[in-house]
């Protein structure tokens, strides 16, 4: 298992890295594997895919004929009780052909008035969904775009799920109204379920818990998942694995044992009824305290993980870094990347749009090979297009091309958006997500702390980062050391990134690095 070292003053804290997990049988299990694949694999896919398909009638039926108004309200006499058992059943046959032929449950499931909601971690992949068999499907919340997926579609109708579309802020803020109304409801709405986690991990640690599930501060079940096996086949995570081979492994085997275990529930306190974030972590640490692993403050944003430093965040495995071993491995050496940089952050300074296509970067990089400057691309941007100013801002970061005062110079001007000298909280967003090359999308704390300072000029920014304790680790995070990049490009690592200190205390923040800048 691959670990990661943070320094916090004179001690070390070794945390797994969550968002790995590769499958690694023996060689006598590779050949099992393989015998027993091409037998079970066809055979209960056919029959999962069977059942699959079976409840997509029955979904709709469920709802058919309903108006907008009945299909607002929680589903209520016959067409609960007749439709509900069947795909009930189907679901749980679902997971029999997969190779859970049964379900271990420790513990008692509360009901919706005792804890309207279930968290569930660890969250480990789609696998996951089993619990809900176990737990009568309850209602859960899920992406607006899943709803237009043949059968997905139909089985969020049918469990009348909260739908939510993460790059629509008014649909986010519509998703926490429902929450709390349907967790507020005295039993009215049935029992909600959870994966406060919000992604996928391999289960080594828990990492930091969203407040979705804890927004409404009424009682919550915490429920555990174990997957007791000799070999780890059901999980899907960031790197390693890949859904397929996870199905693949997973239905080669003769059967995969699980375990849902029902906690006792936990009633939040008046102070944390009134702080989400403190319910969460409070919870996340009782429930890593059971699973008997570390409660860590990890999160994935974007498209890479990152762990928490008062509302930003630093990625653990950085984009910049990933950059460097790129062009690396064009024989880019420390002064042609220099060059290279200065040339992107002249680029950006004479356009008016920083945006760039793949093959604009691969003609900025020198690349007559486009397939590096798109993976650059990815690694920065879902689509085929790029924010230079993220690109060369990190890179310099990262591999400390560039003063910390030279650099925010160089990024004030790039983010002062109405070139008056002064950030708006936008223009903050955007600046620090350069420097670390990931989304800041909790910079609310930071820009109130800026203007409490005077107006949000580059002087007052660079005094922030320098004095204020949070902001002075964050600054020494960005520039551990000069060159540091160039040295990781090389194949030394500086992860990011810690577990709590323990699991019953509250949340307290991320260790100072090395080298310092003020």
């Amino acid at each position: 298992m691959e670990r990661f070292q943070r320094c916090r003053g004179a001690s070390t804290t070794t945390t797994a890295h969550p968002f790995v997990h590769d499958v690694r049988p023996t060689g006598m299990q590779k050949v099992l594997m393989i015998l027993l694949g091409c037998i079970f694999f066809p055979i209960r896919i056919a029959l999962a895919v069977l059942f699959f398909l079976l409840m997509w009638p029955i979904a709709r039926l469920r709802l058919a004929g309903l108006s907008e108004a009945d299909r607002a309200r929680p589903v209520e006499g016959w067409r609960r009780w007749l439709f509900h058992p069947i795909v009930l059943f189907l679901s749980r046959g679902v997971f029999f052909f997969t190779g859970f032929l049964w379900i271990k449950v420790k513990g008692r499931q509360a009901t919706q008035r005792e804890a309207p909601v279930l968290a569930v971690a660890p969250h480990s992949g789609f696998l996951d969904m089993l619990v809900l068999c176990v737990s009568g499907l309850p209602t859960v919340v899920s992406r607006s775009e899943n709803a237009n997926l043949p059968v997905i579609g139909a089985l969020l109708e049918f469990n009348q799920s909260v739908l939510v579309s993460r790059k629509d802020p008014e649909s986010r803020r519509k998703c926490v109204t429902q929450i709390k109304e349907r967790l507020t409801s005295s039993g009215y709405w049935p029992q909600m379920l959870m994966f406060p986690e919000g992604t996928t991990t391999n289960g080594q640690a828990l990492i930091k818990f969203k407040p979705g599930a804890f927004l409404a501060g009424v009682p919550v079940q915490p429920v555990l998942l174990h997957y007791p096996n000799k070999l780890d086949t059901v999980r899907w995570t960031w790197k390693g694995t890949s859904w397929l081979e996870c199905l693949w492994y997973t239905t080669s085997q003769f059967y995969t044992n699980v375990t849902v275990e029902f906690l006792p529930v936990y009633m939040p306190s008046q102070q944390e009824k009134e702080n989400p974030e403190l319910y969460a972590d409070n919870v996340q640490k009782l429930m890593a305290k059971a699973l008997g692993v570390p409660a860590t403050d990890y999160v994935m944003e974007g498209l890479f993980p990152a762990t928490k430093l008062g509302g930003l965040s630093l990625p653990l495995e950085s984009p910049a870094g990933e950059t460097l071993k790129l062009l690396k491995r064009h024989s880019f050496s420390n002064a042609q990347v220099e060059t290279v940089m200065n040339t992107m952050i002249d680029y950006c300074h004479s356009k008016q749009d920083s945006m760039v296509t793949v093959e604009q970067l691969a003609s900025l990089l020198g690349l007559a090979d486009k397939k590096t400057a798109a993976q650059i691309c990815s690694l920065y941007s879902k689509n085929d297009t790029l924010d230079l100013r993220h690109l060369c801002l990190s890179v310099c970061t990262t591999a400390g091309l560039r003063s910390p005062e030279a650099l925010l110079q160089t990024a004030f001007m790039m983010y002062d958006s109405d070139g008056d000298g002064l950030l708006s909280a936008v223009d903050l967003s955007g600046l620090m997500a350069a420097l670390v090359g990931v989304p800041q999308y909790n910079i609310a704390e930071m820009y109130t702390e800026l203007t409490t300072r005077g107006q949000p000029t580059e002087a007052a920014l660079y005094d922030l980062l320098t004095t204020h304790p949070t902001y002075q680790k964050f600054l020494n995070e960005c520039f551990q050391s000069e060159g540091a990049g160039l040295a990781m490009a090389d194949g030394n690592h500086f992860p990011k990134g810690k577990a709590s200190s323990n699991n019953n205390g509250i949340h307290n923040g991320n260790g100072v690095a090395n080298k310092k800048f003020y």
